[in-house]
């Protein structure tokens, strides 16, 4: 059995006054490439990082944007098999806010990086535990 440790964050972002959408309020998901589920964006932590410091880099390198550490989210905890090694993850969150950057920008682990209305992110998110913490990050934003 192996344990592994990662970080990442649920995003938002003010619509820009240019910007014709109807929501003033916008949550960053993201379609991994490999498994093609839609996430928040998270990654390794490695070794000598923090949570915090794990979470932005993952943030900006999977989805081309930058972003601030509002505030720590619930973690989520759950089990998967890779070449027949059962393991166990552990995944730190926290809410962010954009602070610039551009989705076209994101890397090739993403294979789409979307923009979404609060109302569309948890029919769109792959994962329950995703959407539990979508669900806790929803209630701190409004």
């Amino acid at each position: 059995m192996k344990f592994e440790f990662s970080a990442g964050g649920i995003v938002f972002k003010r619509k820009a006054k240019s910007e014709k959408l109807k929501e003033d309020l916008l949550i960053l998901v993201a379609q991994h490439s490999q498994h093609h589920g839609w996430v928040f964006p998270k990654g390794l932590i490695d070794k000598g990082e923090g949570k915090e410091e794990t979470a932005l880099r993952e943030v900006e390198e999977e989805t081309g944007i930058k972003a601030k550490i509002l505030k720590p989210l619930s973690s989520t905890e759950f089990w998967y098999v890779l070449k027949g090694e059962k393991i166990k993850k552990t995944v730190y969150y926290f809410l962010m806010e954009a602070t610039g950057g551009n989705i076209e920008k994101h890397d090739k682990e993403m294979e789409n990086v979307e923009w979404l209305p609060q109302e569309e992110v948890e029919e769109r998110l792959t994962y329950k535990s995703e959407k539990e913490v979508w669900e806790q990050a929803r209630k701190m934003i409004q």
